[in-house]
């Protein structure tokens, strides 16, 4: 595996952490609560969760993703940890840097597994903030993911993927700055 997908795969295997981790701060009675994505509650954001490990795993066994949600059917909690089980193993699995075709785009594994990293991260802050849950995003993650986010996101992902980058002061710590780079407001 070469050094660029190493550290792909590792910022997407510390994100796929801190999402579970808030994970297991929800319970059923929250699933109906609204979350930062505007428009969804909790079960929204978690099948979403679900969708994009989904896609992620595709990405890397069989070199594509075709955007399609997978027809799962159960408890959304248990489907998350047993997606992520699935979606690591994946990626440990990956064995050198190749292309995953998105839509008409041809994208490097290891931009694959940075671009998964950032949203497992921030969508794991929102079911946290969800929960009502202070979690903030590891300082060195954010800070690495941060610096990955400033270089895939562009003018046209907003609004839509991403909403317009909130204001925060220039010290702010690093998971506030790409929550806000990401349209978050960070509390």
């Amino acid at each position: 595996m070469d050094t660029a997908l190493r550290a792909g795969v590792a910022a997407l295997e510390r994100s796929v952490a801190y999402c579970l981790g808030s994970v297991t701060l929800a319970a059923p009675p929250m699933l109906a609560r609204p979350t930062p994505c505007a428009g969804w509650n909790l079960r929204d954001l978690l099948e979403h969760v679900i969708d994009s490990m989904a896609a992620l795993e595709e990405a890397v066994t069989v070199g594509r993703v075709t955007m399609r949600p997978p027809a799962e059917a159960g408890d959304v909690l248990p489907r998350v940890r047993e997606r992520a089980s699935r979606l690591v193993g994946a990626w440990a699995r990956a064995c050198g840097a190749s292309l995953v075709r998105v839509e008409q785009a041809h994208l490097s594994t290891p931009l694959v597994a940075g671009a998964g990293a950032i949203e497992l991260a921030v969508h794991g802050w929102d079911v946290a903030r969800t929960c009502r849950a202070d979690r903030p995003i590891p300082a060195d993650l954010a800070d690495e993911l941060l610096d990955l986010a400033v270089v895939l996101i562009r003018a046209g992902d907003r609004p839509g993927r991403f909403g317009r980058p909130v204001a925060v002061p220039g010290d702010a710590p690093p998971g506030d700055q790409l929550l806000a780079f990401l349209g978050r407001t960070p509390i």
